[in-house]
């Protein structure tokens, strides 16, 4: 009979063997309830939850979890757990004795058998079957053989199921306490143990049981007051933290929510998934902090400026890749689950560049033409349109350098006459910008930048600009790096012109005076921006290793008050190019082949004279307003100031045709004594003449005195249907 007994026993330690896996089988098949965004540098950027049928966090290893709290498990559950061999026969003993007398005590059961029990998924509630115990019991026994007591510990830690759907150590410690398991002390780690035996309890008995461990931990110290001193009240707010868990958990490493939404939405990933990202841990939390911070600073109470939203991103110039994506402004925003960097907003002025470069690449301007900033009334279907500067006041003739450093409207305008919105909205799109509309739609106001564009597209265009014309994707996952080559939308050389003035921190002054926060010690191009009723707010720029874009305003588009680029986004942006050159310098772009540097003066020194960048062939030593002055005429610039070349006039059928007129006007750099030819025939010679228009595709050109074109503009003029009066 004993012999029979010692192979059922045998038999069934070999059976255990078999069933049973090994520590490191159990730790590499556990797998979390969420997946992690990581950064480049393996850090947990975001957990976001997959599995809802239970929560559950990373593994964590047994030096990671507060002394504390292993003492409160061991003297709670399994207080010999070092001394026996898996089983503890005396307690055994001792259990079955009281269940004789019918004396309520604490189960013989050891950490090492339920963890026998959790291995094999078996959470079944109620008594266990005699097979089973035994079952359990042999498998404790081999378990104890197999395993070393610290990988015992560091399992069942792991795997125990705590309140509610939370299982494991780490899940349980970020719900309820905000913290990892190596921060508990003792009166966390007491109720942590606790909730072992009696998981779902009522508040009452999860504190008397709390007591208990306590009063169990200290019985060989000397407490200066009993540790049971108000915990009712604890156990009763802690234990209702667990109906806010979602939130609490996902949050216990937030610092790129939008980020890791974007992400999932192009991986897709399980459950257990760590993806690692092209973000840069220390500069999305810096990025974060600094919105924060500028954010708080421009609603204190002495400078109420009612703005509670904004965004950043930051790209590595020359990879594309993303390192810093933050979506809102987080517990400060009206609406923190809106992505601000994907969210379309009105672009304002910080299209102008743009233009800018192909007003150049077109041969139409040079950073020193001069534009008149004055009072301009355009003529658009919707009536007049009269751009006004952001100050209200207007500078007179100033450079185009000036213009675009100091960002006024009035001269953008008349570079858009020259350019014409339909080409430079074709321009647009070729950046990336999401316009929906043709260029005749936005008219001249996309001068201004009266498109919806998103933070991430503009910030993208301008790393065009730091690359020297050419565009290239972005990438924000560390596997996936763009496949399309490179685009070329500007040359380099209109690319470096605009790049220069950008840089020039004389050219801001006439708006921004010259101690402004958008000069740094270091190379930089940046350009700000504000919509139509201080709605939007940006400032984007690049250094010679990154593209930085600041967007700060509403995220339901209320007006800002008294906030401007200076006051706005740029402390932002300012803030993040000098953290990212805190130790590496920025150095300016070196010249590229065809420019030419020339040292200019300007009649009646409308402005100082300076050395100053031009494309060969466009270079001038000096600038005046008369036509015939030495140095105004360029090559190959506009002298046809309307029409614009590829315009569309169309007859209107309610107007007499004889009534109707389209206007030929010389432009400022226009020779004196020039002529209009029509289609090849001489048509006028005045300054501004009008025409009676025809249907059908035509070329008007200006000639000079000597016969030479000057220039030549193609024009369409779509006829009316006649109006036929119907008999009443």
């Amino acid at each position: 009979m004993k012999r029979a007994a010692l192979a059922l026993l045998a038999c069934m330690f070999a059976s255990s063997a078999a069933a049973l896996p090994s520590f490191d089988e159990v730790r590499s098949g556990w797998r979390s309830s969420d997946w992690v965004l990581l950064g480049r540098d393996g850090e947990a950027l975001q957990r976001t939850r997959i599995d809802t049928t239970e929560r559950r966090g990373d593994w964590v290893a047994l030096q990671d979890v507060s002394p504390a709290l292993r003492e409160a498990i061991v003297v709670s559950e399994d207080k010999r757990f070092y001394e026996h061999s898996g089983v503890d026969w005396r307690g055994a003993a001792a259990a079955a004795w009281a269940n004789l007398w019918n004396t309520r005590t604490r189960g013989a059961s050891t950490v090492t058998m339920q963890l026998t029990g959790l291995i094999d998924d078996d959470r079944r509630p109620g008594r266990r079957s005699v097979t089973e115990k035994a079952t359990q019991t042999v498998g404790a026994l081999w378990l104890d053989h197999a395993w070393r007591k610290d990988q015992i510990l560091e399992a069942y830690l792991n795997l125990v199921p705590f309140r509610g759907e939370i299982v494991g150590l780490s899940a349980l410690s970020q719900t309820l306490f905000g913290k990892a398991p190596s921060g508990l002390n003792e009166r966390e780690a007491a109720l942590t143990a606790a909730l072992v035996r009696a998981p779902n309890a009522n508040y009452a008995k999860v504190s008397s049981r709390a007591c208990g461990i306590l009063r169990d931990m200290n019985r060989s110290k000397a407490p200066a007051a009993d540790p049971c001193v108000n915990l009712d009240s604890y156990v009763q707010l802690t234990l209702t933290r667990t109906a806010s868990a979602d939130q609490r958990f996902s949050n216990a490493d937030s610092l790129a929510p939008h980020f890791a939404r974007r992400i999932a939405n192009e991986v897709h990933p399980e459950a257990g998934a760590r993806i690692k990202s092209t973000l840069d841990t220390r500069l999305q939390r810096f990025a974060r902090d600094s919105l924060a911070r500028t954010l708080l600073e421009l609603n204190a109470r002495a400078h109420q400026r009612n703005v509670h939203d904004g965004a950043a991103i930051v790209i590595d110039n020359r990879s594309g890749e993303i390192l810093a994506w933050v979506g809102s402004a987080g517990g400060l925003s009206n609406a923190p689950e809106v992505d601000a960097v994907v969210a379309l907003r009105q672009a304002g002025s910080t299209l102008k560049p743009f233009l800018y470069a192909q007003a150049i690449d077109e041969k139409r301007l040079t950073s020193a033409s001069l534009l008149d900033d004055a009072p301009l009334d355009l003529a658009t279907g919707g009536g007049l349109y009269i751009p006004q500067n952001y100050d209200h006041d207007f500078k007179g003739w100033v450079s185009m350098r000036t213009a675009l450093g100091s960002s006024l409207n009035v001269p953008a305008v008349r570079t858009l006459v020259m350019v014409t919105p339909h080409r430079f909205a074709k321009t647009l799109v070729s950046l990336g910008l999401p316009l929906t509309q043709a260029g005749d739609y936005y008219g001249f106001s996309l001068a201004l930048g009266s498109a919806d564009v998103t933070l991430a597209s503009l910030a993208n265009a301008y790393r065009t600009l730091a690359n020297g014309g050419l565009a290239g994707q972005m990438f924000d996952v560390a596997t996936h790096p763009p496949a399309a080559s490179p685009k070329r939308i500007f040359s380099p050389q209109a690319s470096f012109i605009v790049t220069n003035v950008l840089a020039d921190n004389n050219a801001r002054t006439r708006t921004f005076g010259f101690d402004s926060v958008l000069a740094t010690r270091f190379f930089s191009a940046v350009k700000t921006g504000t919509s139509k009723d201080m709605r939007d707010n940006w400032a984007v720029g690049y250094t010679s290793r990154y593209t930085v874009g600041v967007w700060v305003g509403n995220a339901d588009g209320a007006p800002m008050w008294d906030v401007s680029g200076v006051t706005g986004a740029a402390p932002v942006w300012a803030a993040l190019v000098n953290y990212l050159h805190r130790q590496t310098p920025s150095r300016a772009p070196t010249p590229p082949e065809g420019v030419v540097r020339t040292k200019i003066t300007y009649q009646n020194d409308i402005e100082p004279a300076r050395d100053d960048w031009f494309l060969s062939g466009t270079e001038m030593s000096r600038i005046a307003l008369s036509a015939n002055a030495e140095g105004t005429v360029l090559k190959g610039a506009a002298r046809i100031a309307t029409p614009t070349d590829g315009t569309i006039f169309a007859l209107d059928p309610d107007i007499p045709a004889a009534r109707q007129r389209v206007w030929f006007e010389s432009g400022q750099g226009a020779p004196s004594g020039s002529t209009w030819h029509l289609d090849g025939k001489a048509a006028g010679r005045a300054q501004r003449m009008a025409w009676l228009p025809w249907p059908g595709h035509h070329t008007l050109e200006l000639i000079d005195t000597h016969g030479a074109v000057v220039d030549s503009v193609k024009f369409e003029v779509r006829g009316a249907f006649a109006k036929i009066k119907t008999k009443g």
